[in-house]
């Protein structure tokens, strides 16, 4: 059987060649340096198997160019890269990586927070661009005693939760599924996601991305947070309406936003390709206008999908990448995406 990797580094593409997992079963691995797009299918698509990360759009036309495809392994946690439905209709199985960096991106998760809280960027920003020592405009404030809204108790949000209480914030959470003993063991409460919004004045965001989730906050709830307070986003840029972000933070109502992820980044990140290349028809370019707007903004952090990169958590990654091929391979598929 052969397997097509997708835009490894190099140091990854060494390590999946001597993974001792893979050694064992009869496989035949290739690496294709970029990302899986319509727009980027390779030579070769006689493989049964691909892995890619969120950086590849695994959509119909893609999956039109894999004839034999049985098997896809997602380098992540979230699979909204993935069209589900249309793999399901071709009995093409796909599988994730449920737990790999869940203090990684909690810890993260409050990086972001005292960059905002404590002007971190600011502060550098200034020594550096100016020589200047002055602490005019530089006055943060403490998270001890501030209100921490978490929505979203997964794996990285329950991480999220104790490290809030490690600072001690007054933590309120919500989840589609409340884990009542964690919440008393932890000493928190669950509440209704309009709760959270009102009272948090920190509010992060901590859910997958799906229908449900597209625009949790959006301009019709967006209002209803405390005025100053700051909006975390570590879990998908969809998961936030960008147009009503910027206008809550224009209008004065949000203190700032702190975004690891944003609605069309893939076009950010790559936007001379995106001119040459892309399809004008499959983005929304007002959203990609949007971006550059709070790129700019003073108050406004944004970071590009890096939360979830530490070397600890890619190699996890890759581990259990590795453990779900072997399970394909031998029948027993594990993680399978639902």
């Amino acid at each position: 059987m052969k397997i097509i990797f997708f835009a490894l580094e190099d140091w990854q593409k060494e390590y999946i060649q001597n993974n001792d997992i893979l050694k064992k079963v009869n496989i035949e691995v290739m690496f294709v340096e970029h990302p899986l797009t319509r727009d980027h299918i390779p030579h070769q698509t006689d493989a049964e198997m691909i892995s890619v990360f969120v950086n590849s759009n695994v959509d119909k036309e893609v999956l039109n160019a894999f004839p034999q495809l049985r098997f896809i392994a997602t380098r992540s946690t979230g699979f909204d890269h993935i069209d589900l439905k249309e793999c399901a209709k071709r009995d093409i199985l796909v599988s994730n990586v449920p737990s790999y960096g869940a203090n990684t991106v909690a810890e993260y998760t409050f990086a972001l927070i005292l960059t905002l809280s404590r002007k971190i960027y600011q502060s550098y920003n200034q020594v550096r661009e100016t020589g200047s020592f002055q602490l005019r405009g530089l006055r943060g404030f403490d998270l001890k005693g501030k209100t921490l809204g978490v929505i979203g108790t997964g794996k990285i949000g329950r991480n999220v939760v104790k490290i809030g209480k490690a600072f001690e914030m007054n933590v309120i959470a919500c989840d589609t599924n409340p884990d009542e003993e964690f919440a008393k063991e932890m000493g928190f409460e669950y509440c209704e996601p309009e709760k959270a919004l009102e009272e948090g004045d920190i509010v992060t965001l901590h859910v997958p991305y799906n229908k449900d989730t597209h625009h949790l906050i959006n301009k019709n709830n967006i209002q209803r947070m405390k005025k100053g307070a700051f909006l975390i986003n570590t879990s998908r840029g969809g998961v936030v309406e960008t147009a009503a972000l910027i206008k809550a933070l224009k209008d004065g109502h949000l203190g700032g936003a702190a975004l690891d992820v944003l609605e069309e980044e893939g076009v950010i990140k790559d936007e001379l390709e995106f001119l040459v290349e892309g399809r004008l028809e499959d983005h929304n370019l007002q959203t990609v206008l949007a971006n550059h707007v709070l790129i700019d903004m003073p108050n406004v952090i944004v970071t590009p999908h890096n939360a979830f990169n530490t070397w600890g958590a890619l190699e996890r990654i890759l581990d259990t990448t590795a453990e779900n091929v072997k399970g394909f391979i031998e029948g027993k598929p594990e993680n399978l995406a639902e």
